[in-house]
Parts: C-alpha cells; structure tokens; sequence
C-alpha cells in the first residue's frame, strides 16, 4: 500500500515554552525512568513563518508540531538539563517581514538556531543575513534546490524539489497515465523552478507537456488562464499550488467546462485544502511524505501522541515541524553551549539516526545540507477525505460531485 492535522493563532510576535510535568519518551507517551523533566532558564530557537495571511493555516500547523515537541523534549531533560523555548514571529511568508524578522534574531544572543521561513521565496530572502550572522537557519520546508547553497549556516530537512517532482511526474504520468498534460503554477521562484522539474521529469516519462501557465499568489479569478489550458486539449492537469490557490482553481474548473483528472503538488496536502475546496477537489491526487495511516512505529506513534494531546489528525506540515524541532534539540545536545552558534551548526553535520516521523531516522548529507532518503505516498481526495491513492480506485474528473 505505501511505496517504500493546531489551534488559530493571531499574535504578530509571540514567545511560546511549554514545560511538561510528566515522563514521556520522544515518540511515545510512555515515561522515562531516567530523565527528569528540563528545569531553570529556557534555550531558545527562533520561528520566522506565517501566522496571519492567506498562508497563516501553515504556521498554525507548525505551532501545534513545535508545541507536541517541546513537551516531549522538555518531559526528557529538555537540552542537557534546560528547558527548550522558541519565540515565534509573524512573517505572512512575505520576503521583506522575512528579511526584518532575520535581523531581529540574528541581534538576540538568546536564539541559537532559527527554524523557518514557510516558503523558500522567503527563506532564501532572509538566508544571507543568517549566513553572515552564523546563525543556522533550518528551513524545515524549504524545498527549493538552491535553498541550502546560500551558504554553510542553511539548513533544511525538506526534500528538495529536484527529488519531489520526479516523484509527481511518476504519479501523474506513470499511476494515473496522463500524456498530455497542462501545467498551473505559482509565479514565484519555487513555482517557476518546481516547474521546471516537473515538466523535465514529465517528457522523460514520456508525456507532454501542452501548456504551462503561471499565476501570481494573490490572483482570484482563474477562468482566463482555465480557458487557455481548455483550449491546449491536455488530458489531465497538475497544480503547483499551496493549499488556498489550488482548492481555489478546483473551484472554478468545472466553469470552463473542464473533465479532466488533476494531480497537485505535496503542499496541498491540508485538511485546510479539502475545507476550503469542498466537493471541487474531491479526486485530486497528490503525494506526500507522511500520512497518518501509514503503519510505520514512527507515524504511529506520533499520531497517537498528537490525537491525545489536539483530539483530531495529524497532517504532514504538523510533523515537519515536529521533526525540525527534534533535530534542533539534537543538534543542540550535542553541541552543548547557549551561546555558540558555529557550535550549532557543527553538529548539524554530525547528528546521526535522529528519530523521525518523515524519515524514521534523520541524518544529513554534509554536502548538500539536506537529509538524506526520500519517502512518498500518493493520496487522492475521496469523498471529502485524504485517502491512499490505489490504482484500482483511480482518479476522478476534475471537480466532480
């Protein structure tokens, strides 16, 4: 079957710790006979992502990921003794707040590595200030490839999309046997290079690409560009989207007189997709690098820890998170200091077989800054649910009711 969901936060700037009062383990909620919960002055990472704004879902995601973390972490001695902390601002996943809120950390001694921003438009715009700064910036969703070539203090466990949409190209023409296919894309750096991936990975799978049209983040009104892909004649349609544009494209397809499968990228992955999109994004496809139902311990185990604690499911941007946090409390163990950064980054490089949700055991290829292996699942939306994508199942026209 496998190839191998936060509460509303509306603060601009806030400091968020959680101290635990109980024993629990990393991954399970079983107590630690010999760890006692963290104690004294907290360690603090910095969070630059969106909490407000059409990408405010995601930071929301990720606080209640970073939030499950913190209890584990601080229940199991938190970083040799102290409680772990973060302080997270509010950058609308807009390059210039990005940009502000990286100069803000890189001037408080307190954070000894940042965690952010969500899009890699705004990452790689703040990336420069933390590499002259020598704070680790960890973009735990950065998956454009050039993402870490901005130097040795850019980290990131995302895959890298030069990895993640040859795994598209192989659903879309491959699984649900697309051959003429029209591309919709967000017109930022990520969408033009996703884009780019894709289309190469697409024509080597022996499909192609009829059209290929771009769209600004804030656009509404998808009729015009819907029509012009109509008129290609494609027999399918793939989305390079986040959530919000992409539920919102689903919406309109059918007025254009559009029947056609449509295949999305990982990032729609959101039960905020299926709200937003309602019955229009029933039997899209995607795939993703976690999914709830996946049997492995590790998923497991998370998502019995993250229904406890939120009573409802866990989706991949709630484990990203979770897994960042958990390679930043390594990496800070092991470099054992409050207030050396290059120490911090060193030991990024050398932190091995860190547990993970995504990856079950997390290392870093020192070269590329990137953790190594890659896992996908293909899902569709069925009935109003994610649900693992089975070839006798198929995929159903756009928009369908």
């Amino acid at each position: 079957m496998f190839r191998f969901r936060s509460t509303a936060v509306t603060r601009r700037a806030m400091h968020s710790w959680l101290l635990a009062a109980v024993f629990a383990s990393v991954f399970t909620s079983a107590p630690d006979a010999g760890a006692a919960p963290a104690a004294g002055e907290p360690l603090y990472f910095g969070v630059s992502g969106p909490l407000t704004g059409q990408n405010a879902q995601y930071g929301a995601q990720w606080k209640a990921g970073f939030d499950l973390a913190l209890e584990d972490i601080n229940a199991n001695g938190g970083i040799n003794g102290r409680p772990l902390a973060y302080l997270f601002e509010d950058s609308q996943s807009d390059p210039r707040q990005a940009v502000a809120i990286a100069q803000k950390f890189v001037a408080d001694p307190r954070i000894l590595i940042e965690l952010g921003d969500f899009s890699s438009t705004a990452s790689m715009a703040a990336s420069p200030i933390y590499q002259r700064a020598g704070l680790v910036q960890l973009g735990f969703t950065n998956s454009h490839p050039d993402y870490t070539k901005g130097g040795d203090f850019i980290w990131s466990p995302s895959i890298s999309q030069a990895d993640s949409q040859p795994l598209l190209a192989e659903l879309a023409v491959k699984r649900v046997g697309l051959k003429r296919i029209a591309v919709l894309h967000l017109n930022t750096d990520w969408g033009r290079t996703s884009r780019d991936v894709f289309v190469k990975a697409a024509q080597e799978r022996g499909a192609q690409v009829v059209a290929s049209e771009g769209y600004q983040p804030d656009e509404k009104d998808f009729r015009s560009t819907l029509v012009r892909v109509r008129d290609a004649k494609p027999d399918g349609l793939v989305l390079i989207s986040y959530y919000a544009d992409g539920a919102l494209i689903a919406s309109q397809i059918r007025s254009t007189g559009i029947r056609l499968p449509v295949v999305a990228v990982g990032s729609v992955y959101s039960p905020k997709f299926i709200e937003l999109g309602g019955a229009a994004v029933n039997g899209i496809a995607t795939n993703t690098t976690f999914f709830p139902d996946e049997p492995r311990p590790e998923v497991q185990n998370f998502v019995k820890r993250f229904r406890a604690k939120y009573n409802r499911e866990p989706d991949a941007f709630n484990a990203y998170a979770y897994d960042a946090v958990q390679i930043a409390a390594q990496a800070l163990r092991s470099a054992n200091t409050a207030s050396d950064r290059k120490a911090v980054r060193d030991a990024l490089a050398k932190i091995k077989d860190v547990p993970s949700v995504i990856f079950g055991k997390a290392s870093f290829d020192t070269a590329s800054r990137r953790v190594n292996g890659v896992r996908s699942v293909d899902l569709v939306v069925k009935d109003g649910k994610w649900a693992v994508w089975e070839k006798s199942v198929g995929v159903s026209t756009a928009a369908a009711n």
